[in-house]
């Protein structure tokens, strides 16, 4: 049996969640096929965690998973570059912002009539309550 290094990083059960979500629409062949990849089981190694996702694949894998392609390099930085090394690459860059992640943004410049309001204890319960948190 082939080695998993990578079975347990975010990036592969993110990849494993969007295949199984895209099934009814698209096979993993064809994710493969769209994201350019010239092995069409290179996806499968990268969603089993046997391999790692080449950071020139991050957006067109994105386009083929349909998702941000901001959190999927994210998730990437993890896994290519370790904790430590994509802390850093964020340090220096700043955090990826997905679309989701922006909407929520301009929905709170909106609502605050573009005031930048501070973080309190009231907001910052006010947005996890949202998450259930």
């Amino acid at each position: 049996m082939p080695k998993k290094p990578h079975a347990d990083t975010r990036l592969a059960k993110f990849i494993q969640k969007r295949v199984m979500e895209l099934r009814p629409r698209k096979s993993q062949i064809e994710i493969a096929t769209e994201a350019g990849f010239v092995n069409p089981n290179m996806a499968a190694m990268i969603k089993n965690g046997t391999t790692k996702l080449p950071l020139d694949r991050v957006p067109s894998l994105a386009r083929a998973l349909e998702c941000d392609p901001a959190y999927l390099l994210r998730l990437t930085l993890e896994q290519v570059a370790g904790d430590t090394a994509a802390n850093a690459i964020v340090e220096i860059m700043g955090t990826p912002v997905t679309r989701n992640e922006t909407g929520w943004l301009q929905e709170i410049r909106e609502a605050s009539d573009h005031g930048d309001p501070r973080m309190t204890a009231r907001s910052r319960a006010a947005i996890r309550a949202i998450f259930g948190k």
